[in-house]
């Protein structure tokens, strides 16, 4: 007997109370150790075309909705009463006659008519006529059709469908069916037609239907899908998605993708997927913060379970909490950090023992942090011959013999104080650990990999072996806001040939993400040549156009995004599912006058500290990895975005196009944390990024 959950009952419970919600995975317990126990009220859906469809009792008002067969028992929906009834009556569950795959298709002539055809005003105003768009999938045929999982009833309405209606009929088609239209109406290829499934298999372990279904195998399998508190695509993953996490990688690789594509989702489930393949396997999970390896830590437990003797096989950390535990291993003591300020002053220092003026302390800084430094250089040769990708100066052989001596010192009165820069204590336990056979870890799955520095992906390398699957990396090119670019290969991590990059965003609607994607090139490569091509990505679902508003003064803009919080919760978004995103620390005063002018609490967010039950607010920076229903990305004047305190501090002319890139990527970061609801907004002059939002433009840079 085959008991499977879909992703449409997941969505249905979390509309309902905590208690009811209880109360209803009480029932699904019942219902899979026992289907035949005389305490469950089963009624059959009289009304539904599907005669499989039966209800059950949770309580007096809740009902689970059951589609039962002699092989199988799927859970599918539940609401209240009447909503429970009305889903079952309007939907069947069948096998797709060319794919194979098993689909919740939703019954054609229960649905109301969902063409619309727009009015448009002509020179009398009083005479409108209606305007009927071309078909735009002219010549298709319906056996193309059925070979992406369009459901038979849908065939006519699918080939009538114009620019007007597609959005509208998405929704009531499988996922993908959609996504493969929505390909065809951009332009492209569907990445991924549907495959025919042979006869012996279920129709419920179709890659297609492993999309919306779970088959559960036991009780704790079941326990943990219940309890699940991200989004369903968590557990349902897309095919391409399912690919890369079970493929076979014979050296290190990536998977990458836009905003909301499910990077980390894959990342996760290849976590556990090696955890469950390799019982000896000692596994890294790592990325750039604090709060998103606390945040992996808690999704990789639900997806492994707790008791199952995994969870003490895996160190979730941040990247420099990694060097922290292995140094300390190594060495046998703590390492002392320097910080920002000591390691400028010891930079002014040596440069006044030197009486070196020809160059200043901001050049000086930026040279130690981005090529000295991060490469740990320890000789003047070596300095002569550093790769200089993210730094587009040429530095003269005189200039570099006169600085070299600058930094020899600098390095020694930051040592004379006991103390190490980030960089130096990377490099000693990449030393410690780079010739030794027995590495701390088997296995090393690395989030947000765009933000890796050079220290951090050598010591990487180090401490996991080399071969097939254990360097595994998930991150966009995008999103990249702390690291100059630099070379893997050249550090020995050769990821070229197993770059996967994922298409189908889940989490951001088709509208924010076509905004956003304005904002970047259409193809970016990496130094190692390995593009991440976002052309042909495709959201899922459909949302208001993103807001953009500009105020005459900062008061008119709080009082502005007050009143946009006050709607939005009007509509039914709860405080919790509200973000509020400012450019850095100087504007969160702006963020917590308008959530206090719209009669709310906020919680500012910080590297330890995550919202729970309020309005969020903090620095573009601390929205990477976070998701939220309705995002204000609000301060954005001009000279905040890009950051006028970042322009003054280019060493020279050659670094501000970095400036403007890493400044353009967060503003992506922070609209993309956005699902259904997106303002942007700022003081006029408003940012020049702006316009690119606002409009589409040909920004192919890379």
């Amino acid at each position: 007997m085959i008991f499977c959950i879909a992703d449409s009952f997941q969505t249905a419970l979390r509309r309902l109370s905590a208690q009811e919600q209880k109360m209803v995975k009480e029932t699904v317990f019942d219902l899979q150790m026992n289907p035949a126990a005389p305490g469950l009220q089963f009624h059959r859906i009289d009304k539904s075309k599907d005669p499989n469809f039966w209800s059950m009792r949770v309580n007096r008002d809740i009902r689970l909705i059951v589609h039962k067969t002699e092989g199988s028992f799927l859970i599918c929906y539940v609401a209240h009463h009447d909503d429970a009834y009305t889903w079952a009556e309007r939907r069947r569950i069948e096998t797709h006659p060319t794919t194979g795959a098993a689909q919740i298709v939703e019954v054609r002539e229960r649905v109301h008519e969902i063409v619309v055809h727009k009015p448009v005003e002509v020179e009398q105003p009083a005479t409108p006529i209606r305007v009927v768009l071309p078909p735009l999938f002219p010549g298709i045929t319906d056996e193309e059709l059925l070979t992406y999982g369009v459901p038979v009833d849908w065939l006519a309405d699918v080939k009538a469908a114009t620019e007007d209606t597609i959005f509208d009929l998405a929704e009531h088609l499988p996922r993908e069916a959609a996504e493969a239209l929505l390909d065809l109406a951009t332009g492209a290829k569907p990445q991924i037609p549907a495959v025919t499934a042979p006869e012996t298999v279920s129709p419920f372990e179709h890659p297609d239907a492993q999309r919306r279904f779970r088959v559960m195998e036991d009780v704790e399998e079941l326990k943990r899908a219940l309890d699940f508190p991200w989004d369903q695509w968590t557990v349902f993953l897309h095919p391409s998605q399912l690919q890369v996490v079970e493929q076979s990688f014979s050296g290190p690789a990536r998977v990458s993708g836009s905003a909301g594509t499910g990077k980390t989702v894959v990342a996760l489930h290849r976590a556990a997927n090696i955890l469950r393949q390799h019982p000896q396997a000692r596994l890294l999970l790592t990325t750039f913060s604090l709060p998103l390896a606390n945040a992996l830590e808690g999704k990789l437990r639900i997806l492994t379970g707790e008791n199952n003797g995994i969870v003490p096989r895996v160190t979730v950390l941040p990247f420099r909490g990694v060097a922290h535990e292995l140094f300390t291993l190594a060495f046998g003591h703590h390492p002392r950090a320097a910080t920002e300020d000591q390691i400028r002053g010891a930079l002014r220092t040596a440069a006044g023992e030197a009486s070196l003026t020809s160059f200043t302390p901001r050049f000086m800084a930026s040279e130690w942090l981005n090529v000295v430094d991060a490469w740990q250089l320890d000789s003047l040769q070596a300095y002569q011959d550093v790769p200089r990708l993210g730094r587009k100066n040429r530095l003269g052989v005189k200039q570099r013999d006169k600085l070299w001596p600058v930094f020899v010192r600098a390095r020694q009165l930051i040592e004379a104080q006991g103390l190490l820069t980030w960089p130096s204590i990377f490099g000693k336990v990449t030393a410690h650990f780079a010739g030794r056979s027995d590495k701390p870890f088997t296995h090393a799955v690395i989030d947000e990999a765009q933000d890796l520095g050079v220290p951090e992906l050598r010591m990487l390398a180090a401490i996991a072996p080399g071969g097939p699957d254990t360097l595994f990396f998930a991150g966009d090119l995008g999103q990249r806001i702390f690291q100059e670019p630099f070379s893997w290969k050249a550090l020995g991590v050769d990821i070229r040939g197993r770059s996967r990059t994922l298409k189908v965003n889940y989490r951001t609607s088709h509208q924010i993400r076509q905004a956003a994607d304005r904002l970047l090139p259409k193809i970016v490569q990496d130094v190692d040549g390995n593009e991440q091509d976002r052309r042909g990505t495709v959201s899922v679902f459909n949302g208001p156009d993103p807001e953009i508003q500009i105020f005459a003064d900062a008061a008119h803009e709080i009082q502005g995004v007050a009143d946009w919080i006050k709607q939005s919760v009007a509509d039914g978004i709860v405080p919790a599912e509200i973000g509020l995103f400012v450019r850095s620390n100087g504007q969160l005063a702006r963020a917590r006058a308008a959530v206090k002018a719209a009669g709310y609490t906020q919680l500012e967010l910080s590297e330890r500290l995550q919202p729970q039950g309020r309005i969020a607010i903090g620095t573009m920076h601390l929205a990477k990895g976070l998701e939220y229903k309705a995002v204000a990305v609000m301060a954005c004047d001009d000279d905040v975005l890009p950051l006028q305190e970042r322009i003054e501090t280019v060493a020279d002319e050659s670094e501000l196009d970095e400036v403007h890139d890493t400044e353009r990527n967060l503003f992506y970061v922070a609209c993309t944390r956005a699902r259904d609801r997106l303002l942007v907004s700022g003081v006029q002059p408003a940012s020049e990024f702006f316009a690119d939002f606002s409009a589409p433009q040909d920004r192919n840079r890379g």
